[in-house]
C-alpha cells in the first residue's frame, strides 16, 4: 500500500511517499501549498504517478503531546484534500521533524538557503517513516 505524506505549511507542502510495501518512506518534492490544496495539475499528476491509498498529514503537537496552534488549520486542509481526492486521511505526530530534517541537511553541507526547498519533504519523510514503523508494529502484533 502506497502512503503519501504531506507536511502542510502555509506557503509550501513537503511531500513524501512510501514504497509499495508500505515500509520505507522517501522524500518526493516540495510544492506550493495552493497547488496542492486546489488540486492543481502538478499535484494531480503526482497522485496519478504514486497512486496512494492513504494520505498521512503531519499534525503539529506541543512537547506535552497536545495539538499545537496550527492543528485546526491543518485538519481543515486535510479534510478538504480527502473530500477532493476520495482518499482517507490519517495524522502523524510531526514534532521535531523539521528540526531533524535541518540537522540532516546541515550534515550534508547545505546552507540555510539551500535547505529552504528541501526541509519540508525531508520532514514529511521522517514523520511518514515513524508512522509506517508504528503501523507495521501494530499489524505484526495482530
Amino acid at each position: 500500500m502506497v502512503v503519501l505524506a504531506l507536511d502542510i505549511g502555509e506557503t509550501r507542502i513537503g511531500i513524501a511517499a512510501s514504497d509499495r510495501s508500505g515500509r520505507v518512506a522517501m522524500p518526493v518534492k516540495v510544492m506550493n501549498a495552493d497547488e496542492v490544496i486546489n488540486l492543481a495539475r502538478p499535484f494531480r499528476m503526482l497522485l496519478e504517478d504514486y497512486e496512494p491509498e492513504l494520505l498521512v498529514c503531519g499534525l503539529p503537537q506541543t512537547m506535552a503531546g497536545e495539538e499545537g496552534p496550527q492543528a485546526e488549520r491543518i485538519k481543515g486542509v486535510a479534510q478538504k484534500l480527502s473530500d477532493a481526492t476520495g482518499l482517507p486521511v490519517a495524522f502523524a505526530d510531526e514534532r521535531l521533524s523539521s528540526r531533524e530534517a535541518k540537522r540532516i541537511l546541515r550534515e550534508e553541507g547545505l546552507s540555510e538557503r539551500q535547505m529552504r526547498g528541501k526541509v519540508d519533504m525531508i520532514a514529511a519523510s521522517l514523520f511518514l517513516q515513524a508512522w509506517l514503523d508504528g503501523h507495521d508494529r501494530k499489524e505484526s502484533r495482530g
